[in-house]
């Protein structure tokens, strides 16, 4: 016999527990054991008057952000419309079936206001940080660093080439976004070079390409990554320019040892990370083994004999060439001495040129100049520490450890979908890294805890 369901919802009286209605097994579960929002209020209270009428709880506006930014969803209407709907979300939101979801415009008051002046965001994910180091997660050994590029809530067709003079008292240019950009200007100057092309939405933003593809205005989202389970204990948000980028390698290795204590023995990178004053920063101030390939800045590629070739005499401070000729960086003496140290931070030692000129290697080692230079860094030590410890086993296992950082940001885009930015300028970028590094970190702890069976026979079906 068929069954019919009668559709019959006139009851006038339910007895209904919300708690039963989410599987034991559920992600979010998982994530409401490990994340402890109890000081939040402590935190944000200097922030809020102490008359009128109270606003929306502070800690329910965090959980339904974390919700959005673990489950990907990137629109905050659509994130109210699923918390008003999805029994677990109501559950993690601490919401029952009859309260009141709050409206969407809650969020940019408050992120805009008191969260970012409270740097709120922070407060959460270091929190969280020492969650994952309690749970084991953190073993400050190894770190990896390395970026990711994201694109700007900026238009192309709202940048104008930077040769072009800009009139920012312009009315229509008074956004924040401006605004920011401007007082990191005066205070900070222009960084590096001046970018090709500016932004009038997001001037912070950079202009920027992958290889082989279109360009476009972005942000980089900096992690620095423990590599024993994977946990994010550090990011920060920049302009997707280089110089920037390894700049907050010091800012986050720094922060990391003043707030929980932590500093690696060694630190993992890719060939970005070579630079001769970061490797010389990372070994000789912070005394930690860089296993990061060197940048080779004036290595030759025309063929000639290259720069390893020559050997080199520190108590003579001159290179030898393979025919027992010297090099040095001065012939003469200066009545004024001289460093001869570039603004590049090297010394170039340079051959003789009757030395070269009846040297049979000429042909192969300098075709097509009298003599023959070597540029060395005036960090070359630490340069040498990194070649060295690149030969080593351990080296080839760092290898391997810095695709973790790589995970993390093709979840962090294919998972979380966090592949445009919602939020303009420095700060709406630091605070959406931020809450997607504490999502991810929150997601690792749930996936590592298990139920115990006696709650997951509870589970409803």
């Amino acid at each position: 016999m068929m069954g019919e369901h009668s559709g019959n919802q006139d009851r006038l009286f339910y007895s209904f527990n919300l708690d039963e209605h989410v599987p034991a097994d559920h992600l979010l579960r998982g994530i409401d054991r490990f994340l402890d929002l109890a000081d939040l209020r402590q935190h944000l209270a200097p922030f809020y008057s102490h008359t009128g009428r109270p606003s929306v709880d502070p800690e329910l506006m965090v959980r339904m952000l974390l919700v959005g930014y673990c489950f990907g969803i990137r629109s905050e209407r659509r994130l109210c419309d699923e918390v008003h709907l999805n029994l677990a979300y109501r559950w993690f939101c601490r919401l029952g079936l009859e309260d009141k979801v709050p409206d969407h415009s809650s969020f940019s008051k408050n992120r805009h206001g008191r969260f970012r002046e409270s740097d709120v965001f922070r407060h959460v994910f270091e929190g969280v940080v020492r969650r994952c180091m309690a749970e084991g997660l953190v073993r400050g050994e190894g770190f990896a660093i390395d970026a990711s590029v994201v694109k700007a809530d900026a238009n192309r067709q709202r940048g104008v080439p930077s040769t072009e003079s800009i009139d920012w008292s312009n009315p229509e240019l008074g956004t924040r976004a401006v605004q920011e950009y401007l007082q990191a200007l005066e205070h900070n100057g222009q960084v590096g070079v001046t970018p090709s092309n500016i932004s009038l939405t997001d001037p912070a933003a950079r202009w920027t390409a992958a290889p082989g593809g279109p360009a476009f205005y972005a942000y980089s989202t900096n992690y620095l990554v423990d590599v024993h389970a994977g946990v994010i204990v550090d990011v920060e948000a920049t302009a997707a320019y280089r110089i920037e980028e390894t700049e907050a390698t010091k800012t986050m290795l720094e922060r990391v040892e003043n707030r929980f204590g932590i500093k690696p023995k060694h630190l993992i990178g890719d060939t970005a990370y070579g630079t001769a004053a970061l490797l010389s920063w990372i070994v000789e101030e912070k005394h930690i083994e860089p296993h990061i390939p060197v940048w080779e800045r004036y290595q030759r590629t025309d063929g000639s004999l290259s720069s390893d070739a020559f050997h080199w005499d520190e108590e003579r401070d001159e290179y030898r060439c393979p025919q027992g000729h010297a090099l040095r960086r001065e012939w003469r003496a200066f009545a004024t001495p001289r460093t001869h140290i570039t603004k590049a931070d090297t010394v170039i030692y340079r051959s003789r040129q009757a030395d070269c000129r009846a040297c049979p290697l000429k042909s192969s080692c300098c075709p097509s100049t009298p003599i023959r230079k070597v540029v060395r860094s005036i960090h070359e030590a630490a340069r040498n520490v990194a070649r060295g410890i690149a030969k080593t086993d351990r080296y080839g296992q760092s290898r391997k450890d810095r695709k973790k950082v790589e995970m993390l940001f093709a979840h962090l885009k294919r998972i979380l979908k966090l592949t445009r930015l919602r939020l303009r300028g420095p700060n709406g970028a630091r605070d959406e890294f931020l809450l997607a590094a504490i999502a991810q970190n929150l997601r690792r702890m749930a996936k590592s805890w298990h139920p115990p069976p006696e709650e997951l026979a509870l589970t409803v079906t």
